[in-house]
């Protein structure tokens, strides 16, 4: 085998071998350790040295070095010696840990990177227990003179590794051929460990003044036996024996011990620093190579020839020919190999190690295998230890990946106090969160509450487990929660929650279960409000709605059989059903109403300017007169002259198969209608059932506010159609002539009614904008901020021009507020309107807007409606809003409740002719 080569490619490969050394015994000898930062590797340089050969190269290569930074064994089988070194390289070798810090990923975390380190650890001592598994001799490589004493934590941690695994590795070599003892101790002997320290500048003796003491070098102090090197190793071995005594690594037993230390041969080397001339020192390692001795005697065979070349390079110091003592009397210290070969000597001529102390030593086994057998039982171990392989041996292999948690404890001080840490402050966090809990909580709270115990647990925790325990905290946090705690998310309509736990829904004709789980129940806020019913004569407590049907159109209905299901009604159109199940239309549907936030209210603002006159207070009054209705007030309604008319959702049949899922809206796909209105319009009777005197004699009105705002309406005569002469009448003086003053007949002229003209010309109509609060307390509304206040008889003053040509509120603070500090608001129910008995047309056309931009624009199923004449007519407002991306909510205390409005021209109206004009 001339270069080495990983340990995987070793065991797979065949190496040809003599007949006649086939059944000799091979030594492993297997070498770990740390190195400095310096570009060659001790290890490396080592077993050039004891091969006498260059195997390794100096600076090291890629190919004997793990790509990945991992831990990885290399093999070199020198047949010669029959030795095989195992040299085990890992993240303590400088080259190793460079690739390693060079494959960590930007940005990771202090966990992250502990664990990184850890687990390139635990396949350090893995494959290290490989080797104490495989080898006779183990070196142990230091780069300084001082024990590192964090190998005892390491070896004991290795040991009981070792103890737990023992058993799986017994299972995996049963079949191996080799002896009872390697199989259930499974390994040949009990290694021997030497260690090898590195002399790194701490002892600097001059060759010629170590005599004396005295300043010619020849002081009066005795000369030692032992050179100051050979003091440090011995002191270094009582130092290493002690410190594994007390931790109980060694014992007197050596059968029971991870590895065993020699009692009466040296077992620390220290490698001497380099000379103070190099060039010298590599002279002299080459004229000790190249010595040549003629061998005793006759010509030997070629195996004793061998043997004795063997030996003889083995006498051979590898790094100066010095005699057997020096001038001063010292013993000269041996060469690494001679240190070396004494122990491997032992190995391959079969005597074994016999390391146990006390009265009563017992032996331990030993087997000296052929590199056959050895190759075997290493491949077995290769694929239950470093491979895990597929096969037959990868449940041995996971078992014993999962014995890796022992070494948790030896090796993870830091993890080990970071876990005690997070555990004590785990228990205060659980107290922090369940501190001042209600029964059940929303989401909401959970959240709060699970921020005020992570505070809590950052405060004791520390370490790397802190992100693990945190993660845990937030799992104990939420089973809690989950675990009867939670309460329903769903929020009504009016933005309330319910006050169930977690519940289901009934089915259609199933009925609620408490003791089901999770229970059976509909939704429930304990809300209750009281409201008037379509018409504004009844009033009746009700529930919180949570869905649209409820709350614009079951209560109602419920409503309606006491009532005024009997009244005169306008019905809006509904879905109506050719198939026997119809389903809602999919959200797929293109929708073209739906713009940006700001489109909308930009389309609308273009609108009016191009149907109104800015700041002329009397234009809508005049244009409401005249009956021009090119010139209409609806946001939706007909442009300028000439401009075409927008087609509306009734302008196609509306689809019988598909219907709408919430309410008809601006966003919505055009020909489809839900299955009920939110709107409701109905008659209470003709106009006289209106009393001007007295007003609306309905319940739940406040005192003096039940009057509705006259409108006078200009109607054409036909005396004045030849003419053509049409003059605004609003109820002001100034559309009155001056008493005994006649008035010219032509538009333009100064005067004001013709002469001709009659009182019956003028047409007077009532509006009222109804709000009604959650207490039932109704009021009518003269203008977006003023309540209409009536002190005795007479009816309002003001005129209901003020409400039409402004944008209405749809919610406006109550005039009797509660004692809260809440504000309590009322909401747009119903728009009164009285009809007069005259050749007049009044149409409607609501679009209420319940929210800021960019929500949409409500309006009833058949946008304009043409009310009849004589008639006291009762248009209900839906009391939700809902889209299909959720219900519009009531407003807030900081939310201006100008964005949520009824959009001006709700009312206009057009005077019909005897001819046609």
């Amino acid at each position: 085998m001339a270069v080495p080569m990983n340990i995987g490619a070793l065991l797979q490969s065949e190496i040809i071998e003599d007949t006649v050394d086939k059944d000799e015994g091979v030594c492993v000898l297997g070498i770990f350790g740390k190195s400095a930062m310096q570009p060659g590797s001790i290890k490396d340089s080592l077993i050039n040295t004891l091969a006498d050969k260059h195997v390794f190269s100096l600076f090291g290569s890629d190919d004997t070095d793990s790509s990945s930074g991992g831990t990885s064994i290399h093999a070199y089988y020198n047949q010669e010696t029959r030795v095989l070194y195992l040299v085990l390289t890992s993240v303590f070798d400088n080259r190793q840990l460079i690739r390693a810090c060079e494959s960590l990923t930007a940005g990771l975390g202090h966990a992250e990177a502990h664990e990184f380190w850890k687990a390139a650890e635990k396949d350090h001592c893995l494959q290290l227990l490989y080797l104490f598994s495989l080898c006779h001799v183990l070196l142990l490589v230091h780069p300084t003179c001082s024990f590192d004493v964090t190998y005892d934590k390491m070896f004991r941690a290795l040991d009981a590794l070792r103890q737990k695994a023992l058993p799986l590795l017994h299972a995996a070599i049963k079949d191996s051929p080799v002896s009872k003892e390697w199989k259930l101790n499974c390994r040949p002997c009990p290694p021997r460990l030497l260690f090898v320290f590195q002399m790194n500048g701490a002892l600097r003796v001059a060759s010629s003044g170590t005599g004396g003491n005295g300043p010619d070098g020849s002081g009066g102090d005795k000369p030692k036996k032992h050179s100051p090197r050979r003091r440090m190793q011995h002191a270094l071995e009582d130092q290493i024996y002690r410190i594994f005594r007390k931790s109980r690594v060694l014992t007197n037993q050596s059968s029971n011990c991870l590895f065993t230390v020699p009692a009466n041969q040296a077992f620390v080397y220290v490698v001497p620093g380099p000379d103070e001339d190099p060039i010298g020192s590599l002279l002299g390692h080459l004229r000790s190579n190249c010595v040549l001795r003629e061998s005793e005697g006759g010509t030997p065979a070629p195996r004793q020839r061998r043997y004795q070349q063997m030996r003889h390079s083995n006498r051979q110091p590898s790094f100066n020919v010095e005699s057997s003592l020096s001038s001063g009397g010292q013993l000269v210290d041996c060469t690494l190999k001679e240190f070396l070969w004494q122990h491997v000597e032992l190995v391959l001529t079969k005597k074994g190690f016999d390391d146990s102390v006390g009265r009563n030593p017992q032996p331990s086994h030993f087997e000296l295998p052929t590199y056959s057998k050895w190759v075997h039982v290493a491949h077995r171990l290769y694929q239950v230890m470093i491979e895990n392989g597929e096969d037959d041996t990868a449940e041995i292999s996971l078992k014993v990946q999962g014995q890796l948690k022992v070494l948790e404890g030896f090796l993870d001080a830091d993890a080990k106090f970071s876990e005690n840490r997070c555990q004590k402050a785990l228990p205060l966090a659980h107290s922090a969160y369940q501190s001042n809990l209600p029964h059940n909580y929303t989401t909401t709270v959970h959240k709060n509450q699970l921020a005020q115990a992570l505070r809590v647990y950052s405060q004791h925790a520390k370490g790397v487990a802190f992100q693990r325990y945190a993660l845990q905290l937030h799992e104990d946090c939420y089973k809690f929660w989950s675990n009867g705690h939670q309460l329903c998310e769903e929020r009504s309509l009016t933005d309330q929650h319910c006050v169930h736990k977690f519940h289901l829904l009934p089915k259609p004709g199933e009925k609620p279960e408490m003791d089901h789980n999770p229970p059976i129940l509909y939704h429930n806020s304990r809300g209750r409000s009281t409201s008037s019913c379509n018409c504004g004569r009844k009033q009746s407590p009700r529930e919180d709605p949570f869905d649209i049907q409820a709350a614009n159109y079951d209560f109602y209905q419920m409503l309606e059989e006491k009532c005024c299901g009997k009244l005169e009604r306008i019905n809006f159109p509904v879905f109506q059903a050719s198939t026997p199940d119809p389903a809602p239309a999919s959200d797929e549907v293109p929708r073209p109403g739906e713009v940006p936030p700001s489109g909308e209210a930009d389309r609308l603002k273009e609108k009016e300017t191009s149907t109104h006159t800015p700041g002329d207070s009397t234009s809508l009054s005049l244009a409401l007169s005249l009956g021009q209705s090119t010139d209409s007030l609806g946001t939706y309604g007909d442009g300028a002259e000439g401009q075409e008319k927008r087609p509306s959702l009734v302008d196609r049949q509306p689809s019988t198969v598909e219907y709408l899922p919430g309410m008809l809206h601006s966003g919505c796909p055009k020909g489809l209608l839900p299955k009920f209105s939110s709107w409701s319009l109905v008659k209470l009777g003709p106009a006289k059932a209106y009393n001007s005197l007295s007003g609306l004699e309905q319940p739940g009105f406040l005192p003096g506010s039940a009057f509705l705002l006259p409108w006078d309406v200009v109607i054409r005569s036909r005396s004045e159609e030849d003419v053509g002469s049409l003059e605004p009448l609003d109820g002001g003086p100034a559309s009155w002539p001056a008493p005994n003053k006649a008035s010219a007949g032509k538009r333009g002229s100064a005067g004001g009614v013709g002469r001709g003209r009659r009182r019956d010309d003028v047409a007077r109509a009532f509006v009222g904008f109804e709000y009604e609060d959650s207490r039932g307390r109704r009021f009518l509304s003269s203008g977006p901020d003023k309540v209409v206040k009536v002190l005795g008889q007479g009816g309002p003053k003001e005129p209901a021009t003020r409400c039409l040509n402004t944008d209405m509120p749809l919610y406006i603070p109550s005039p009797a507020q509660g004692r809260g500090i809440k504000p309590h608001y009322a909401q747009l129910a119903r728009l009164f309107i009285v009809v007069p008995d005259a050749p007049l047309e009044i149409v409607l056309n609501p679009q209420v807007q319940p929210g800021p931009a960019p929500c949409p624009v409500f309006h009833p199923e058949q946008p304009e409606v043409v009310l009849p004449p004589d008639g006291l007519w009762v248009l209900r407002f839906p009391y939700a809003y809902v889209t299909d991306r959720g219900p519009c909510y009531p407003p807030k205390e900081n939310q201006p409740l100008a964005n949520f409005r009824v959009l001006r021209g709700i009312l206009h109206a057009n005077t019909t002719s005897s001819t046609p004009q």
